[in-house]
């Protein structure tokens, strides 16, 4: 499956027309024209659909249950037609059952289509605004309605704007990690359960379920609202999950990864996010590690990978040789004096310094 289609499993089924009318961030001025029997019908597709070809006749690849859009081309073509062709236009294209159909522009809607989206019980929406722009409108929203979601066990944070994942098995220390993190100025998303969403192309968000928005559960302290201990900037309300940070218990047995070359992946919603296992071992900081992993994270993104450029750099360094020509000359017997930096605290005293000392020592020895 590519990243761009969206995942059918735990998809949202629909939602109505009302529904959709009503959502508060429409932001369009819309007006129902008739059909207003047919607010429940359902929409289960966030893309909307421009089927002017089925003004003619041609319903092949008409989706009812989209939102079907009507701009000024199309209704400039029904009002060419004489009052049979407009009315048998608007037959063909209520024909199908339609969820509703979205008129834009706010132009005045021609009289068929309205004895039409009545007669089938249809809504027949007026948009004021134009064609790109409420069809951008009606996806934000679909997308937010329909979106495909999960719920996940874990401690979502925000290290350097990387979304990063804490998962393990119940209390292997991922709130005190979280904690940790917090305290060096990042930022908690949700701890203990992590409401995921899908959103094209190939991106899951994490949010925290709405009764633990702000709350961190720590073993011996109990329940601590964190945006009351550290202030606004310790919390942030949703973000893309970026990297997903796998805590298990340390095993002697067990075979870590010790360079990084092969990339492990976890799929949330159908889509592959990079995956880190952290062993956890008295002594180990993993705070720092897990804000290690995710200053690495941000340098993968940038183009740079660590281990494969250190693999190459022993590589090259195995099959190099330096061409004849540019080997190095024999040293000369009469070389100069390496030069030393005036700021080097460790200069051996001047040579002629040394030849007194050692005079001045065998004239006591002959004396003595």
């Amino acid at each position: 499956m590519s990243v761009y289609d969206p995942p059918v499993n735990n998809a949202v089924s629909g939602v109505t027309v009302r529904t959709l009318l009503s959502d508060p961030a429409l932001s369009l001025n819309v007006q129902i024209v008739a059909g207003e029997q047919g607010l429940e019908r359902i929409i289960d597709h966030p893309r909307v659909q421009k089927s002017g070809l089925a003004l003619v006749g041609h319903l092949h690849g008409v989706v009812a249950t989209r939102v079907q859009v009507l701009g000024e081309t199309e209704l400039s073509y029904v009002e060419s037609l004489p009052v049979d062709g407009q009315i048998q236009a608007a037959s063909h294209l209520f024909s199908c059952g339609l969820s509703c159909v979205l008129v834009s522009r706010g132009v005045s809607v021609p009289q068929a289509l309205i004895d039409a989206a009545n007669q089938k019980h249809t809504p027949l929406i007026l948009a004021k605004e134009k064609s790109s722009l409420a069809i951008t409108a009606v996806h934000v929203v679909l997308d937010e309605l329909l979106a495909p979601r999960a719920r996940l066990h874990g401690v979502l944070v925000d290290i350097f704007e990387v979304g990063v994942l804490l998962k393990g098995q119940s209390g292997i220390g991922k709130s005190e990690c979280a904690l940790e993190l917090v305290m060096r100025g990042h930022r908690l998303v949700a701890d203990d359960i992590v409401e995921c969403d899908y959103r094209p192309p190939g991106m899951v968000f994490g949010e925290p379920a709405r009764p633990l928005r702000h709350y961190m559960e720590v073993r011996g302290l109990g329940i601590l609202n964190m945006k009351d201990l550290y202030g606004v900037t310790s919390v942030r309300e949703r973000k893309r999950i970026d990297l997903v940070v796998d805590l298990e218990l340390w095993a002697p047995n067990a075979e870590y990864d010790r360079i990084g070359v092969e990339d492990q992946h976890t799929r949330v919603l159908g889509v592959p996010i990079r995956t880190v296992r952290l062993p956890i071992q008295p002594g180990r900081n993993m705070s720092s590690i897990i804000e290690i992993a995710a200053r690495a994270e941000l340098l993968r993104r940038a183009g740079h990978h660590p281990a494969k450029e250190f693999i190459d750099r022993i590589e090259k360094s195995g099959h190099e040789s330096i061409p004849p020509s540019r080997a190095a000359p024999p040293p000369s017997r009469t070389a100069p004096p390496r030069s030393r930096s005036p700021n080097e605290s460790s200069a051996p005293p001047p040579a002629h310094s040394i030849q007194g000392l050692d005079l001045r020592k065998a004239e006591t020895d002959r004396r003595s």
